[in-house]
């Protein structure tokens, strides 16, 4: 890789220093670094939320890119802190789950435990690990430390549990899994399990909702549901928030056509 990739997920926000510094720990490692500021919106704490959006991101980055996501709750505590290798990408980040989706998309993978302390600043707070343990070793690895050396292998993750859906006859049920900023509610139904039969229709909380192809064919207020841009069913309201009108706790019913 010719450039020297960080892309950044935290749920820090962008009020306060931390996002910043961690940045400047980094150029003051690899000054030729470049960043990518994939979010600092996560939901404070949300590791859930954050695994959802770094499962759907990382694939349209360049291989070799590294990506330092600091979702924390546990940081100070005895949760561990890894680098992962998986599909031609580097994570780095707290083993608390965050990097389930990564693991479940990837064939293969390998993880070691930060331990080695020459990657590590000589300071490290109990409660900013991004800045004095993930971000130097982000920096480290992508200008070119050797992966193998940041610690022994870590043979066992963290995993969140997922939902899978589920088949019961003709009914496809899933769940969901994601708001994003516009209140749409995204489910953990793809567009290939959508493609096993032809969609009667969408049921969510008693409601059939009209499945479209684009937002702008509901009328204003009314519900839809689509194949969006991450390639899961999601639910939508049209100029407005399925998750305010709806709710955002549910099963979604996809029934389909007898053959």
């Amino acid at each position: 890789m010719s450039e020297r990739l960080v892309v950044l997920l935290t749920d820090f926000g962008l009020k306060d220093h931390y996002v910043g510094v961690m940045k400047g720990v980094m150029k003051g490692i690899c000054p030729g670094l470049s960043f990518i500021d994939l979010t600092h919106e996560i939901s404070p704490q949300d590791v859930r939320e954050g695994a959802h959006v770094l499962g759907v991101s990382y694939r349209y980055f360049p291989e070799g890119s590294v990506f330092l996501a600091v979702v924390d709750p546990g940081v100070g505590t005895e949760r561990k802190p890894l680098a992962l290798k998986a599909g031609g990408y580097f994570f780095v980040g707290p083993d608390n789950g965050l990097f389930t989706w990564v693991v479940k998309q990837e064939k293969e993978f390998s993880a070691r435990l930060l331990s080695n302390p020459k990657f590590f600043r000589p300071r490290i707070s109990q409660t900013f690990h991004g800045r004095d343990i993930f971000a130097p070793v982000a920096a480290h690895l992508a200008c070119g430390a050797p992966f193998e050396a940041l610690g022994p292998e870590l043979k066992e993750l963290v995993l969140l549990p997922w939902p899978e859906p589920r088949f019961e006859g003709r009914r496809l049920i899933g769940s969901i899994i994601h708001v994003d900023r516009f209140g749409n509610l995204i489910t953990n139904l793809s567009e290939e399990d959508l493609s096993r039969g032809r969609v009667a229709r969408v049921l969510y909380r008693g409601l059939e909702i009209p499945f479209l192809r684009t937002y702008g064919l509901a009328q204003r207020g009314e519900p839809l549901c689509l194949i969006g841009s991450d390639g899961f069913l999601e639910i939508a309201i049209a100029h407005g928030s399925a998750a305010e009108k709806l709710g955002a706790h549910g099963e979604v019913i996809v029934e389909f056509s007898p053959e």
